[in-house]
């Protein structure tokens, strides 16, 4: 086992372990696991899930695969076999607690596995992989401690932290679990040694339901409004724009036009499109008259309306009698009306005015409760001190390029890969690596924090998490990755899952 040196002021202990948390957060009883705040309250949550979920989970579709260069390696060495601590064990996956597993050799990808969505330090959006697993509650994530510590900014845990299982296109099938509290080694939340790389995050319970509905509200409403919100123009008719702009319902600020007036040209213009204009009575009666006009286009049109707006169209009459050139009949005893008088017209294609009536929408969060992560997508088990060499199944979301620039993966779909882990233990010393495995995997940045499911039932979609993908590799520096390598999950590291398996998170929405 690694020991790592103390700086002056610190106490070297036997097992090479120190406590740690923050303030006001109660130390493992062992003085092995660091434990961090997410978001530390319901407030800080429902922020967060608003940041992803806003303007129909823009961020979520915007973040891309957290695959830094500092932590795809050129070199690594083989080192001795791995010194387990105590004695191998495992903890069953949810809904297997008293079963054996089976053996297959085909694959379904496990329901458990998903994106884990963050906010770097530098400002922005990233995802790793990981998995649900097997806790108290149902309400536990395993992936990278690199995916939950920020390794640039030491004893830092990165922003906005969430899972969404299943993830697909902005879509959340199973919705969104916002992070809580993270547990990892202490040797990896101070000292960065990646030995360490894991973590376990508990989840509040998922929020799922309507995200973003929009519902149309008046203008009033629209401008009290300090949430998000939206304003779409709808083309309509002349008829109906002008029938519009005089509903005392309604403002000017609800219609508007669009391009310039159309030209007239006459029906011998190449490609002239006919159109139905209203013209003035006086214009009616002597049609057709000048350039472009033509016939008589039916009868006059009588509109029956209310004295108010009677009165308002010749009010605008006075100001644009070119717009409002019908003829008016004002009647207080209600049967005012407006004689509307139309005449065919020639114009030069694609040049007529449009007309748009603008609707005010506000977005809305008709969201609800959808129960605990474990109870939706189930939970992978959990092994350590396994024997070296075992066959594992390893599952991620990988989009990164390899060094050659060749981007073989877009992140939209999981992917998979297959076989038996090294015998050895394998050194980086840039990370103070001593002790971890490999195995060999051509996936780029992305697949970090996805699980390494030893015993893996394709039947059950269920298996032993013996590992996170910790680093990628390009093992004979031809500008192509093809390993992964994970921390070797011995008793200290089920020291840090069962103190994390123990705690409770709660919920969001009651």
């Amino acid at each position: 086992m690694k020991r790592i040196l103390i700086p002056a002021g610190g106490v070297v202990l036997a097992t090479g372990l120190l406590a740690a948390g923050l303030a006001g957060t109660a130390q493992a009883a062992d003085n092995t696991v660091a434990s961090d705040a997410l978001a530390a309250n319901q407030q800080k949550a429902a922020e967060t899930l608003e940041f992803w979920t806003k303007s129909n989970n823009a961020a979520l579709k915007g973040a891309v695969a957290f695959s830094p260069d500092s932590l795809e390696v050129k070199k690594i060495q083989n080192g001795g076999g791995y010194s387990a601590d105590t004695k191998p064990g495992s903890t069953a996956p949810i809904g297997e607690e008293k079963k054996s597993s089976s053996k297959t050799q085909n694959v379904n990808f496990p329901k458990s596995i998903g994106k884990v969505f963050f906010e770097g330090r530098d400002g922005k959006l990233y995802w790793c992989s990981g998995t649900s697993i097997q806790s108290k509650y149902r309400n536990l994530v395993a992936t990278a401690g690199h995916c939950v510590y920020d390794i640039k900014a030491n004893q830092e845990t990165v922003s906005r932290w969430v899972f969404v299982p299943g993830y697909y296109q902005g879509k959340a099938p199973w919705g969104v679990y916002v992070g809580k509290q993270a547990f990892t080694h202490y040797d990896f939340d101070v000292y960065e040694d990646f030995d360490r790389d894991y973590a376990f995050v508990t989840v509040y319970d998922g929020i799922g339901g309507t995200l973003n509905k929009p519902k149309q509200v008046t203008k009033a409403e629209f401008d009290a409004y300090k949430g998000e919100k939206e304003a779409k123009d709808v083309e309509v008719s002349r008829e109906e724009f002008r029938k519009g702009k005089l509903d005392p319902k309604t403002s000017d600020y609800y219609w508007r036009q669009k391009g310039s007036d159309a030209e007239l040209a006459g029906p011998d213009y190449p490609g002239a499109e006919v159109a139905k204009v209203e013209v003035s009575e006086g214009r009616y009666k002597v049609a057709p008259m000048g350039k472009g006009n033509g016939r008589k286009f039916g009868e006059p049109i009588v509109e029956n309306v209310t004295y108010n707006e009677a009165f308002a169209y010749l009010q605008n009459q006075k100001d644009n009698p070119a717009k409002y050139p019908g003829t008016v009949k004002l009647d207080k005893r209600g049967n005012s009306t407006i004689t509307h008088y139309y005449v065919q017209a020639w114009y030069k294609p694609g040049t007529d005015k449009k007309y748009f009536r603008t609707d005010f929408f506000i977005i809305v969060h008709e969201v609800k409760s959808v129960g605990k992560l474990g109870d939706n997508v189930g939970g992978q088990g959990f092994a350590w001190n396994q024997k070296p060499g075992q066959t594992v199944r390893t599952f991620g979301y990988p989009q990164g390029a390899h060094p050659d620039g060749n981007k073989a993966y877009t992140g939209v779909t999981p992917k998979w890969c297959y076989g038996k882990t090294s015998t050895n233990s394998y050194k980086i010393a840039q990370y103070r690596v001593e002790e971890q495995v490999a195995l060999k995997c051509a996936v780029t940045g992305g697949y970090a924090g996805g699980p390494w499911l030893a015993k893996y039932s394709n039947a059950k979609r269920l298996g032993y998490v013996n590992g996170v993908t910790s680093l990628i590799v390009d093992s004979d520096d031809n500008k192509r990755y093809d390993t992964i390598t994970s921390a070797y999950f011995d008793g200290e590291a089920n020291t840090v899952y069962k103190a994390a398996a123990a705690a409770w998170s709660g919920k969001l929405i009651p």
